[in-house]
């Protein structure tokens, strides 16, 4: 059943960018998969009302967004800003990370993400 406060149109679009991830979105997308054996659920694309997040994990609440060279223009930073209220006001928390973040560094990307989803995540195995 399809949930209702999401339009068929949002919908769509959201399939569709499933399909186009960009180089950042794909290395994160990667990056974000390794959680997955301690518990962490991201999806991509993934409608939220009137939005589209990158990266969510609905359960811990935590969308991460892979911005681009859009999001450094003035419209993109006041739509960025609106949308993070929005989100927040949901009970999100919103990490953003910019493309080059996420392609030249991704050991801090991984430190700072371990930090944040660590009250999530189950422990790591301890192998002898």
């Amino acid at each position: 059943m399809a949930h209702s406060n999401i339009e068929p149109k949002t919908r769509t679009r959201a399939k569709a960018l499933r399909c186009e991830l960009t180089k950042a979105e794909q290395e994160m997308w990667n990056l974000l998969r390794d959680f997955r054996p301690r518990g962490a659920r991201f999806r991509r694309e993934t409608p939220i009302g009137p939005y589209i997040a990158d990266f969510a994990w609905l359960s811990a609440k935590i969308i991460i967004e892979v911005d681009g060279h859009s999001h450094e223009t003035d419209d993109g930073k006041r739509h960025d800003e609106q949308r993070d209220a929005w989100l927040q006001s949901q009970g999100f928390n919103v990490l953003r990370f910019d493309n080059d973040q996420v392609l030249d560094n991704p050991d801090y990307l991984f430190v700072t993400l371990e930090a944040v989803l660590s009250r999530f995540l189950k422990p790591q195995a301890v192998t002898p």
